[in-house]
């Protein structure tokens, strides 16, 4: 399969997936294997909570949607234009992958198909159903696609490469058992907002979305402010005011409880609003339903901070503070060449 072909693959599952949004779901004309495919999807959202309780059906369609929007073909080709694919040998890729947030480990099974190479998937358990679904929608598009992509429950064997996926200590794990092998290991990062007092309410809005999309489950969900001596937070709380309906969700509503119990156990001091609570803390990852805060008051070290420390860090947010800083309410909306902790992972796989 030429790269052309199989980009107009990939074009077509951004069809299919662009008729699931928040606004609605709705079932259009030309789509192709509508018939087969889209009341299956359907079912599958409104399932999702009953397989994994972080996945409600919101941000289920939330993940769909932006994957509708990503796999277009203006997005494809300026992504894959300054790629040479030309000498690619196909080989098996072993893909490891996380379930903290619907779809997470997308992105690199689509590098991975797309580069030419042979796709061999260990799904999450949290996450064993929507990745499954959408490589049989593209195989029923390309049959030659199925020798290209394999799934697998038990130990991952007959790998070249391996692209993997986990927390901090999982990495660990992953860095001793492929040593031998060519490998990208993801650890565990968390992102960051850079505040100066000077953001609108609609940003602060949006930074709401930053923290609490996916519950704050993903690497790029905001879990600390940097924010400058003698900010004053009632227009952070301010913002994130319109979110309060997440203390509905009773997983959430449950971790709430606990950490907020286990902080004032501790004698920690914390701000509250009944949803989310915020502690000053050094550390980059805080816990469901709550996020760190730490003050700056030079802007320069700050600065020096961020960059000495970037390993720990996704993505930043800020009002053009830092630079190639991420606009309020976007982190979670990443273009297919913002790749995952800065690794080009097709370079990666040309390479092989």
């Amino acid at each position: 399969m030429t790269l052309e072909h199989k980009k107009n693959v990939f074009i077509e599952l951004g069809k299919f997936l662009s008729q699931f949004s928040d606004a609605q779901i709705q079932k259009k004309e030309g789509v192709l294997f509508n018939d087969l495919y889209f009341d299956t999807l359907s079912k599958l959202i409104d399932l999702s909570q009953s397989h994994n309780g972080w996945y409600t059906k919101e941000n289920v369609i939330f993940s769909l949607q932006s994957w509708g929007e990503a796999l277009t073909k203006e997005n494809l080709d300026q992504w894959l234009s300054n790629y040479d694919f030309s000498a690619v040998s196909s080989k098996k890729i072993g893909l490891i992958l996380a379930g903290n947030i619907p779809l997470v480990g997308f992105h690199d099974f689509v590098s991975v198909i797309i580069s030419g190479h042979q796709a061999v998937v260990k799904t999450s358990s949290n996450d064993q159903k929507l990745l499954p679904f959408l490589a049989n929608y593209l195989i029923s598009i390309e049959p030659k696609l199925e020798s290209y992509i394999t799934f697998t429950e038990g130990k991952l064997e007959g790998f070249e490469a391996v692209i993997a996926t986990g927390s901090n200590n999982t990495a660990r794990y992953f860095d001793y058992y492929f040593k031998d092998k060519p490998s990208i290991i993801r650890k565990s990062r968390n992102s960051v907002a850079v505040l100066d007092g000077k953001e609108s309410k609609e940003q602060m809005i949006a930074l709401g979305e930053d923290i609490f999309r996916y519950f704050g489950l993903g690497c790029r969900n905001v879990s600390k402010l940097f924010v400058p001596k003698g900010y004053n937070f009632d227009a952070f709380f301010g913002g994130i005011f319109s979110y309060q309906d997440v203390i509905k969700y009773e997983k959430y509503a449950n971790n709430y409880d606990y950490n907020k119990a286990v902080f004032l156990m501790s004698n920690f001091e914390l701000l509250d609003n009944e949803f989310l609570t915020i502690k000053e803390d050094l550390s980059y990852a805080s816990p469901i339903s709550s996020v760190f805060y730490e003050y700056y008051d030079d802007f320069e070290k700050l600065k020096e901070k961020l960059d000495i420390e970037k390993d720990q860090i996704q993505c930043i947010v800020s009002n053009n503070l830092i630079k190639n800083s991420i606009s309020f309410g976007q982190t979670q909306k990443p273009k297919l060449w913002d790749y995952a902790d800065n690794v080009d992972t097709i370079s990666f796989l040309l390479k092989l």
